[in-house]
């Protein structure tokens, strides 16, 4: 599955969507590659610091956030794990290509 669709889906379902913010976009995209270097997993199981990572946030209260916002919107689906020793899970909805 090529990424840049995901992405370019991405970009176009929040073109007019003025809650989104450059913050919700890095987290998003961190999600995307995550999830590209675990072989397009649906759902991809995360730990914060993982993402926060290749998002560059140094906050775990923006990364949580954030998540929980674009899981709202509807970009995502997220599962919150509340286990040290396991992953939250994230689900991305499926192309229709």
């Amino acid at each position: 599955m090529d990424r840049l669709c995901y992405l370019s889906d991405f970009f176009e379902a929040i073109e007019t969507d003025p809650r989104i913010s450059i913050t919700h976009i890095g987290v998003y995209a961190a999600l995307l590659e995550y999830r590209m270097q675990k072989g397009f997993t649906n759902p991809i199981q995360v730990f914060s610091h993982e993402i926060m990572n290749i998002a560059k946030l140094s906050s775990a209260i923006t990364y949580h956030k954030c998540v929980k916002e674009l899981s709202s919107y509807g970009y995502i689906r997220y599962e919150p794990s509340f286990n040290r020793t396991k992953g939250s899970k994230i689900y991305f909805a499926e192309r229709s290509d």
